[in-house]
């Protein structure tokens, strides 16, 4: 759903930032209308609506918990023994985090290591996946001694387990687009229940895109937090250069504008993942949902289901916990 005072923004903007750079109203005038005619021309449309809805309500009239990482405050993160834990304590679905072994299997892990998590050490696309198979991913876990031995999940091992639980699956993306979107083409085919029953998220435009474009059919929603690209999630700055860290913030600025005026029109997307910002009312003017993380109180929760009516990701569905970036 195409807002008009979004699109006449959105071109007079560019028209007139064309002008200042060229000087040349010709120019401008033709520069404006080849961005028109690209996205008319490049951008996939959205899915009805109500499929969204179905999807990300699946039970009509309440706002669904979804438990982040399958709830890592609650067990350890990304794991099948994760999935059946969350599904105990009341989740509606679960955010889980697509990484690739060394040798291309698609796995569950969020972190670009294994140190972290497991009881190994190294970087993960160094590693094979029957090497990943035999690290305990509970080593480092609060309640490690109940869950003593739990394995690293393949995507498909922890899909399968979600279709028995019935649970909504968020597929967080970090990275590969080509590789993430040929896995989850596959399983989509594979198990078409998934069509109904999950969404692809990504901070990464270009990640949503190439999903769009392997299989357009596929529900799929852009994660934001503002200043993504300057700072980690606890908000220290990602770089010790104060010229970098002030041209970052400069991209992190024009990502956020590029997120809400233009990159979720080219992409289609059906929801958009925030960080505790009320958003609703812009989205939903727009035929997107939105979906809150990550939120950790039970105040905030009661918020978010009685007062915003919509849904959020949480590491935790039985007590107030830290976030875990």
């Amino acid at each position: 759903m195409l807002q008009l005072g979004d699109e006449v923004t959105l071109y007079s903007l560019v028209f007139v930032l064309a002008l200042l750079g060229t000087r040349s109203p010709l120019w401008s005038t033709a520069f404006t209308i080849s961005l028109y005619l690209f996205l008319a021309m490049f951008r996939f449309p959205q899915l009805a609506t109500s499929r969204a809805r179905r999807v990300l309500y699946p039970v009509t009239g309440k706002v669904s918990a979804i438990a982040h990482r399958g709830g890592g405050h609650d067990a350890p993160e990304n794991t099948i023994a994760a999935i059946r834990e969350a599904r105990r304590n009341g989740a509606t679905g679960v955010e889980l985090d697509l990484e690739f072994s060394a040798d291309g299997v698609p796995i569950l892990m969020h972190d670009k290591t294994v140190d972290r998590t497991t009881n190994g050490l190294g970087p993960l696309n160094k590693m094979s996946f029957s090497e990943l198979r035999r690290l305990d991913a509970a080593a480092n876990h609060r309640l490690k001694s109940k869950f003593v031995g739990e394995k690293v999940p393949t995507l498909e091992e922890a899909v399968k387990e979600c279709i028995k639980l019935q649970l909504t699956i968020y597929f967080d993306v970090k990275g590969h687009p080509d590789e993430a979107a040929a896995a989850l083409q596959d399983l989509y085919k594979r198990y078409p229940v998934l069509y109904n029953t999950s969404i692809v998220c990504s901070f990464e435009p270009k990640v949503i895109y190439r999903m769009r474009q392997s299989d357009s059919e596929v529900l799929t929603a852009l994660t934001h937090r503002p200043w993504r690209l300057s700072t980690f999630g606890n908000g220290t700055p990602r770089f010790s250069s104060p010229w970098k860290h002030h041209w970052m913030t400069m991209m992190d600025i024009l990502l956020d504008w590029a997120h809400h005026h233009l990159l979720w029109k080219l992409c289609g997307i059906s929801a958009f993942l925030i960080q505790k910002e009320n958003y609703v009312k812009y989205w939903a003017k727009r035929g997107v949902e939105v979906v809150a993380w990550t939120i950790n109180m039970n105040l905030e929760k009661v918020y978010f289901q009685e007062v915003l009516h919509i849904n959020y990701i949480t590491d935790s569905l039985v007590e107030d916990c830290d976030p875990h970036y």
